[in-house]
């Protein structure tokens, strides 16, 4: 029997079932209807169990609804397939069994395409596929319909396509094997919005899944990221120190002959030497920076209560002020917990830029703050050479500077940024070149 036989016998047993319907009794009909109206309770009931699930729970859900409905429906086995047409194969990947009954699902992964056209022909046009009573079937060969279910004994099947967007992704099917087994027009409707529902939270639980494995995989990516960079740290840290007493040697052995010579080297034997000792103390310089910058965090002292004003003082008092420059700190500076090392590198490396960099007779540099609703928002002013609108993000990069003259390592602004992150705090600056600028930063009230 061919599908145009197959689909007319269909037709002639949906015209009887209909003249069956009108020649029953008002009792048998209303037994009909009130079976129609459980069986959409029951998918209301199922949907509203998928809508409050979440993801762990999604397999079993699925599974029992198979259950409930093959009862309903009294089928022997329910279950969905996938298709694959990019290897012409369907996958069996959901399966209920009543008692009894025999597992498939083992026995039907990677199907070929080619053993079950009878159904993919119809549910390509969005059609259910149903045979009433396989006993019926032609012998049409061992790879033909009859031969693939009467082997698993089945005695009626319908079998339900699952569409997505249009696209045929997979199906539905119930097996009868105790039985023939019947579904009428509205069972079958009824059948495709479950269909529907399947679809819709397989997708659901297939994008929960895809966003879990994201989730795990940028967890994994910023473990890695920060491992990285602590080795990286530990090693610059570790670097750095070594080549500190080499440096050191170096410095004072060309010293030791250069005053011990002195006398004897007239002034152009002496400028390479005292090129060596300039660009050993510009390395110097470089090797503090890159110790500073990769102990920011790895300092483990407890925090404490930091007052501004004090720690600014220190800082000055360290520092060679030339004469020309005044430097003027707010009164009041507010108090914040934290480590007292990190802070004065902020207040010092800004305001030592804020001396090199100043080209005026009377040089001039501010420190205040503003107080915010959350924030306390510093700032460092100088009336000095002014930066360029297009260095503004490069100047807070390690290794850059403005200029390649002097000893200044250009890891100092990349010193003030990494701590003011560390203390979830945002840095900017504004800038006029001739005029001076601004820095400002902050810090919040609470950290």
């Amino acid at each position: 029997m061919d599908e145009h036989n197959l689909k007319s016998e269909n037709n002639e047993l949906n015209l009887q079932q209909d003249s069956n319907y009108n020649a029953i009794s008002q009792a048998e009909k209303d037994k009909i209807i009130e079976r129609q109206l459980r069986f959409q309770d029951l998918l209301i009931s199922i949907s509203t169990q998928y809508i409050n699930s979440d993801l762990s729970d999604m397999n079993k859900l699925i599974n029992q609804s198979l259950k409930q409905i093959g009862e309903f429906v009294e089928s022997d086995r329910s279950y969905i397939f996938s298709y694959d047409f990019v290897n012409n194969t369907t996958s069996n990947t959901y399966e209920w069994c009543a008692e009894g009954i025999e597992p498939e699902i083992n026995n039907l992964q990677n199907i070929p395409i080619d053993y079950i056209t009878h159904w993919l022909d119809a549910h390509k046009k969005g059609e259910a596929f149903y045979v009433e009573d396989v006993s019926l079937l032609p012998h049409d060969g061992e790879f033909g319909l009859r031969a693939i279910l009467e082997p698993q004994g089945i005695k009626s099947l319908i079998v339900i396509p699952k569409l997505k967007n249009n696209e045929l992704i997979g199906f539905v099917g119930f097996d009868s094997v105790k039985k023939i087994n019947k579904y009428n027009d509205n069972e079958q409707d009824i059948l495709f919005v479950f269909a529907n529902m399947l679809v819709n939270v397989i997708q659901r639980k297939e994008q929960e899944e895809e966003l879990k494995a994201q989730e795990l995989k940028k967890e994994k990516l910023l473990e890695n990221l920060s491992f990285q960079n602590e080795q990286l740290n530990e090693y610059a840290h570790v670097v750095s120190h070594d080549l500190k007493a080499p440096l050191i040697n170096i410095h004072t052995l060309v010293s030791w002959f250069m005053d011990d010579h002195k006398d004897k080297l007239e002034e152009k034997d002496l400028y390479p030497l005292s090129q060596v000792l300039f660009n050993v103390e510009k390395m110097d310089f470089l090797i503090k920076g890159i110790l500073d910058y990769s102990t920011i965090n790895k300092l483990e002292t407890q925090d404490s209560l930091i007052n501004f004003n004090v720690i600014i003082e220190e800082v000055l008092q360290t520092m060679l002020l030339p004469s020309h420059i005044n430097i003027t700190i707010q009164d009041n500076l507010p108090s914040l917990y934290g480590n007292a090392w990190r802070y004065k590198q902020v207040f010092q490396n800004l305001i030592q830029n804020a001396i090199k960099y100043s080209d005026k007779d009377q040089g001039k540099v501010d420190v205040g703050y503003t107080e915010k609703s959350d924030v306390y928002e510093f700032f460092v002013r100088d009336n000095g050479i002014g930066i360029n609108s297009n260095y503004f993000d490069k100047i807070f990069k390690v290794f850059t500077k403005l200029e390649s003259t002097g000893s200044s390592s250009g890891i100092g602004l990349s010193i003030v940024k990494k701590i003011v992150n560390f203390y979830k705090g945002s840095i900017w600056l504004e800038s006029e070149e001739g005029v001076g600028t601004t820095f400002y930063f902050t810090f919040l009230k609470d950290h």
